[in-house]
């Protein structure tokens, strides 16, 4: 997988980093501490100082991309992942990296940024993609509905992950039409709902063939 990736592991890598270019760009028209964590009604309630927000937090999102990335690669059937299912492992932390970084300088120059929202939206998206690479995916240890049963029975993971893949594009839309509420809580709701309903139906498979 690595071998295969390299050039797209340096791209997303190289992407990951591109924010510490602005901050250092924009140094001097920073402050000194930053707002880092906002609550539900968009108040900040975390901070951190201007070098970690620059420096630090991108270096961080790059070490998990490449756990992400080596957490694939050992994955005994990794063979089993499908090449676009890769490529969505190799693009979530970029694209995470960038929104984080985005909305945490963008804060700094307008504090009306609508974050609840925008943070909703960026889900309910991830949801719709995720859904539509889920019947893509082999049975593997790394991506996927990873159940005792699923993971034993190739025909109930196929099932399942066709059934998964269908509630969670519906549930990402559901997601985006309720993003202007900006409860986080609804966003949580809707996630564990799919997740329970998706183990439901697997575990119904699993008893039927037995």
């Amino acid at each position: 997988m690595i071998k295969n990736n390299l050039k797209k592991m340096i791209i997303t890598s190289v992407i990951i980093l591109l924010p510490s270019l602005f901050g250092v760009v924009m140094w001097d028209k920073l402050p000194e501490i930053m707002a880092t964590h906002f609550s539900e009604d968009n108040t900040p309630d975390g901070f951190s100082g201007k070098a970690f927000v620059v420096f630090g937090m991108p270096l961080v999102m790059l070490l998990i991309h490449w756990i992400c990335i080596f957490a694939t690669g050992a994955d005994p059937k990794s063979k089993n992942i499908s090449p676009k299912a890769i490529s969505l492992v190799l693009w979530i932390v970029p694209s995470l990296s960038l929104l984080v970084s985005a909305l945490t300088y963008g804060y700094v120059f307008n504090n009306e940024i609508r974050i609840g929202m925008i943070v909703a939206l960026f889900i309910g998206v991830l949801f719709i993609v995720v859904g539509n690479y889920m019947p893509k995916a082999g049975q593997n240890y790394t991506y996927g509905i990873k159940l005792p049963w699923t993971l034993s029975d190739k025909e109930n993971w196929n099932k399942t992950h066709r059934f998964a893949g269908k509630i969670f594009v519906l549930g990402g839309a559901a997601m985006l039409l309720t993003a202007f509420l900006e409860n986080p809580f609804i966003i949580l709701a809707l996630a564990v709902i799919l997740l329970v309903l998706t183990v439901i139906y697997s575990y119904v498979i699993y008893l039927k063939s037995k």
